[in-house]
C-alpha cells in the first residue's frame, strides 16, 4: 500500500512541475540600468516620476520596479566635474541602500571612451609606458577602495569601456597586444587588490560581430589577460540582427567558459524630440518589427533578454540598459566641455519626456 502512495505522489508531483520552458523562465541575476547621467540630471533640476506620476528618488522608482543593479562611469578629470569619484560614491550609497549592486564603468579618459576613440586623460599624455601602467592602477585602486572604505564595495568593475581596439591609444592599441594586456592587467590587479570577490569585466562593442569577438578574446588568451566576465555593448539598430547576436554570445560563453553580460542595450520610445539637439536613432522603426513606442522598445528589451536568459549553462548573467535616466535637462548634454550640448539620446531613456516612468522600466526589472 505505502509503494502504491509513493507512485500516486510522484505521478501526481510531475503533473504539477512546471515545464523545462517554464523553469527557465526566471528573472536574471542582473536587471540593471546605467545611471551615469544621472547625478548631473538631478544638480540642474531633473524631475522623476513613477508610472502613476508621483514624483520621487530616480534609484528609488528604479528599484521598486525591480532593477537590482546600476552601472557609473568614471572619467579621470572631466571638464564639467562629473563622472569622477565624487559622484561614484555618492550614487553608490543611496544605491546600496536600497539593496542595489554596482558596476563601476571605467574609462581611462577624460571623457568618452569607445571603438573609436580612446583619448589618454590630458595628466597622463606625455607618461612613460610604465608610469602609465601604474596610472591605470592607482586611479582604479583609489576609486574601488573609497568605495570599499564607505561599505559600497563594487560587485562589477569594466576595466575600459568598448576596448575593440584596446585602450588609452597609442600606447594600449591592440597593434601591440603585450602593451594592451600589461595595462589591463593592472586594472585588474588594482581591482583584486580592493576587493578579491569583485568581477573584473572586459567590455566590447558590436555584440553581433563574432569574428571580432573571437579575434579579441583568442588574443586575450594568448597574452595572459585575466578577467572574469565578457562584456558586450548591443544595439540592435547598430549591431546586427537579434540571430547574430544569439549566435555570438552563445559562441563567446562556450568558448571562453566565461560568465556574458550585455553592459549596454537601449532601444527608443518615440522618434520625437525633447530638447532642439538631434537625436542619434530617429527611424519609426529602427528593428524591423519593433516601431520606435513604448510597446516597441518594451519589447525589444525583454527579446534581449530572452536571448541573454537563453545563453546556455546559465552564462547569462543580465543587461544594463544604457543611461536610462539621462532625460533631457539642459546643461545635462554629450559634450562634458561645452554646457550648451544638448542630449541626442533621451528619446532612449526610461523616463519618457514628462518624467513619467516607461512601461520599459517594470519590463527590464522583471526580466
Amino acid at each position: 500500500m505505502r509503494g502504491i502512495l509513493t507512485a500516486l505522489l510522484l505521478f501526481a508531483a510531475l503533473l504539477i512541475a512546471p515545464p523545462a520552458q517554464a523553469r527557465q523562465a526566471a528573472t536574471l541575476a542582473i536587471r540593471g540600468a546605467d545611471v551615469s547621467s544621472l547625478a548631473k540630471s538631478e544638480a540642474l533640476g531633473g524631475v522623476y516620476r513613477d508610472a502613476n506620476g508621483t514624483t520621487g528618488d530616480a534609484l528609488r522608482i528604479l528599484a521598486q520596479n525591480g532593477v537590482n543593479s546600476i552601472r557609473l562611469k568614471v572619467w579621470v578629470n572631466p571638464a564639467d566635474g562629473y563622472n569622477t569619484k565624487t559622484q561614484v560614491l555618492a550614487v553608490a550609497r543611496r544605491a546600496k541602500a536600497l539593496g542595489m549592486s554596482l558596476l563601476v564603468d571605467f574609462h581611462y579618459s577624460d571623457s568618452w571612451a569607445d571603438p573609436g576613440k580612446q583619448t589618454k586623460p590630458a595628466a597622463w599624455q606625455s607618461l612613460p609606458f610604465d608610469r602609465l601602467k601604474q596610472a591605470v592602477y592607482d586611479h582604479t585602486y583609489d576609486v574601488l577602495d573609497a568605495l570599499r572604505r564607505q561599505g559600497t564595495t563594487a560587485d562589477l568593475v569594466q576595466v575600459g569601456n568598448e576596448i575593440n581596439g584596446g585602450l588609452l591609444w597609442p600606447d594600449g592599441a591592440n597593434s601591440t597586444w603585450p602593451n594592451t594586456a600589461a595595462l589591463l592587467n593592472a586594472g585588474d590587479d588594482a581591482v583584486k587588490a580592493v576587493s578579491p570577490s569583485t568581477r573584473v569585466v572586459l567590455h566590447l562593442a558590436d555584440g553581433g560581430d563574432n569574428g571580432l569577438y573571437r579575434w579579441w578574446f583568442d588574443n586575450a588568451a594568448s597574452h595572459g589577460i585575466r578577467y572574469d566576465v565578457i562584456g558586450l555593448s548591443y544595439y540592435p539598430y547598430w549591431h546586427g540582427t537579434l540571430e547574430t547576436f544569439q549566435a555570438n554570445i552563445n559562441d563567446v560563453a562556450a568558448r571562453y567558459g566565461k560568465p556574458v553580460l550585455v553592459a549596454e542595450t537601449a532601444y527608443p520610445f518615440t522618434t520625437g524630440d525633447a530638447d532642439g539637439w538631434p537625436n542619434i536613432i530617429t527611424g519609426a522603426e529602427p528593428y524591423p518589427g519593433y516601431r520606435a513606442t513604448p510597446q516597441g522598445q518594451s519589447a525589444m528589451l525583454a527579446k534581449v533578454a530572452d536571448i541573454v536568459r537563453a545563453v546556455p549553462d546559465g552564462r547569462g548573467l543580465g543587461l544594463y540598459s544604457w543611461e536610462a535616466t539621462w532625460t533631457a535637462v539642459p546643461g545635462n548634454g554629450w559634450d562634458p566641455a561645452d554646457p550648451s550640448s544638448g542630449n541626442a539620446w533621451e528619446n532612449q531613456a526610461l523616463f519618457g519626456y514628462d518624467g513619467r516612468a516607461l512601461p520599459a522600466l517594470a519590463v527590464l526589472g522583471s526580466v
